[in-house]
C-alpha cells in the first residue's frame, strides 16, 4: 500500500510540476510588476470615451458566449479544469512580459494561441478577458475603461485567428508547425487589430485613419515580430510538454496528432 502510494504522489508531482512553475511565475510578475505601463494593452484613459464604450459592446457577446463554452467543458470534462487554469496562467505570464518599444509604448507576447486550440475562441475570450482585468487592477497593464478593447484585440480576434489557422494547417499533418503559426500569427494579429483600434481613434491629419494605421503598425512591428517568432517556439515546447505528461487530457480533446 505505501510503495502504491508513493507512486501515486511522484506522478503528480511529475506530471503536474508545470503548472507549479506557472503559479510561481505569476505571484512573481503580481509582486514585482506592479508598475504603470505604457504598453500594447491600451492603457487605461487613452481611448476616447465613444471608442471605449463602443469596444466593450463588441466585446460583451463574445464573452457571454464563452461563459457558456466553459460551463459546457468543465461540465463534459471536469478533469479538464486544471488544463484551463494552465491556458490562463500561460496567457497571464505571457502578456506580463513587456519589453519597451518605440515612443514610450512596450510590446509583449500574447499567450493565447495554446488555449485557443485547446479549448476554442470562445473559452479564450473569457480567460483572455480575466487575464487583462487582473493586469489591469494588479499590475497597471491596461485599464478598466479600454479593457473592451484589449478584449477584442488579445482575447478575441487573436484567438479566432489562432484556432481557425490551426485547423487549416492541421490538415497537412504538421501539428507543430501548426501549434507554431497559431501561435506567432495570433500574437501578430493582436497587434495589427490594435492598430487598427488607435488609428480608428487616433486619425492623422493628413492621410486619415490609413495613414494612422501604418504608424502604429510600423511601430509595433519593430519589436512584435521577433516577439511573435519567440512566442510560437515556446508555445511549442509546451505542447511538446503536455503531449507527454497530459497525454490523457489531448485525447479527451481529440488534439494528438502523428506527424507525417
Amino acid at each position: 500500500m505505501s510503495r502504491i502510494i508513493l507512486h501515486l504522489k511522484y506522478k503528480i508531482q511529475h506530471k503536474y510540476r508545470w503548472f507549479l512553475a506557472i503559479g510561481i511565475l505569476s505571484c512573481y510578475f503580481i509582486v514585482t510588476l506592479a508598475q504603470p505601463a505604457y504598453a500594447m494593452h491600451i492603457m487605461e484613459g487613452f481611448l476616447p470615451p465613444q471608442w471605449a464604450i463602443f469596444w466593450w459592446i463588441v466585446a460583451l457577446p463574445f464573452f457571454a458566449l464563452g461563459l457558456r463554452r466553459l460551463h459546457y467543458i468543465t461540465t463534459e470534462n471536469p478533469e479538464l479544469k486544471l488544463l484551463l487554469g494552465l491556458a490562463g496562467a500561460f496567457t497571464f505570464v505571457l502578456s506580463a512580459l513587456k519589453i519597451p518599444s518605440v515612443t514610450g509604448s512596450c510590446s509583449h507576447p500574447t499567450g493565447t494561441g495554446l488555449g485557443a486550440v485547446l479549448f476554442g475562441p470562445l473559452a479564450m475570450s473569457v480567460l483572455g478577458t480575466l487575464v487583462l482585468l487582473f493586469q489591469a487592477l494588479l499590475l497597471a497593464h491596461g485599464g478598466l475603461t479600454t479593457l473592451g478593447a484589449n478584449a477584442f484585440s488579445m482575447a478575441i480576434v487573436g484567438p479566432i485567428v489562432a484556432y481557425w489557422l490551426y485547423r487549416l494547417i492541421i490538415q497537412t499533418g504538421k501539428q507543430r508547425l501548426a501549434i507554431f503559426l497559431a501561435a506567432s500569427i495570433a500574437d501578430l494579429t493582436t497587434y495589427v487589430v490594435t492598430s487598427v483600434q488607435l488609428a480608428l481613434a487616433f486619425p492623422a491629419a493628413t492621410g486619415g485613419v490609413m495613414a494612422s494605421f501604418g504608424k502604429f503598425a510600423s511601430i509595433f512591428a519593430l519589436t512584435q515580430v521577433p516577439l511573435a517568432i519567440s512566442e510560437g517556439l515556446l508555445t511549442v515546447l509546451v505542447w511538446n510538454w503536455l503531449s507527454n505528461y497530459g497525454s490523457q487530457e489531448l485525447e479527451a480533446l481529440q488534439l494528438i496528432k502523428q506527424e507525417r
